[in-house]
């Protein structure tokens, strides 16, 4: 049975869109800069003088665990599951807090997946299968696999990749 691995911010989990409704439910009206995104960070797009307290909520308790769904990924997921080794990767070290959130993120939303098909990690460059969905290209460094670039603002500009759009083009893909 061939493996799929699965990465989590803004593939699985959408950090930008989390990280958007807490800005506007904290009283900021800056504009979003989709335009600024490309070739970095999405937290670029955020108003110059919020993007320091923007990335320092990242590292606060609690911000991974509350964020949206992408649309149909559970969905998808859950009949991917039935047919491919699904892993689900993600380098969260950089964010400490970040992994139990992440965990209870992942029982809540993805009942039909086990703990032991997560991967929490530091670099994805030891991680090997057959498939790798992952919105960063640093995280194919090493990857023997096929890997398929997820589509955010923040790679918009990159090519060399098989691109997914969406988890229907996931679905069309793989299932």
């Amino acid at each position: 049975m061939e493996s799929i691995i699965i990465d989590m911010d803004e593939v699985m989990a959408d950090t930008m869109r989390g990280m958007i409704n807490w800005y506007r439910e904290n009283g900021y009206d800056g504009a979003i800069d989709f335009g600024k995104m490309p070739g970095g960070s999405w937290i670029k797009g955020f108003p110059e003088q919020h993007q320091a307290m923007v990335r320092s909520h990242i590292f606060d308790p609690g911000f991974f665990r509350n964020l949206p769904v992408m649309k149909d990924c559970a969905e998808v997921i859950e009949q991917l599951n039935k047919k491919y080794r699904v892993f689900i990767v993600s380098a969260a070290m950089e964010f400490p807090h970040s992994l139990k959130d992440k965990l209870d993120w992942l029982n809540e939303h993805f009942t039909f997946l086990t703990w032991q098909q997560f991967v929490f990690c530091g670099s994805k460059s030891i991680v090997q299968g057959d498939h790798m969905i992952d919105d960063l290209v640093r995280n194919f460094t090493g990857f023997k696999g096929k890997p398929y670039l997820f589509s955010g603002p923040h790679n918009s500009e990159i090519s060399g990749y098989d691109r997914l759009n969406s988890w229907k083009e996931v679905a069309a893909v793989f299932l």
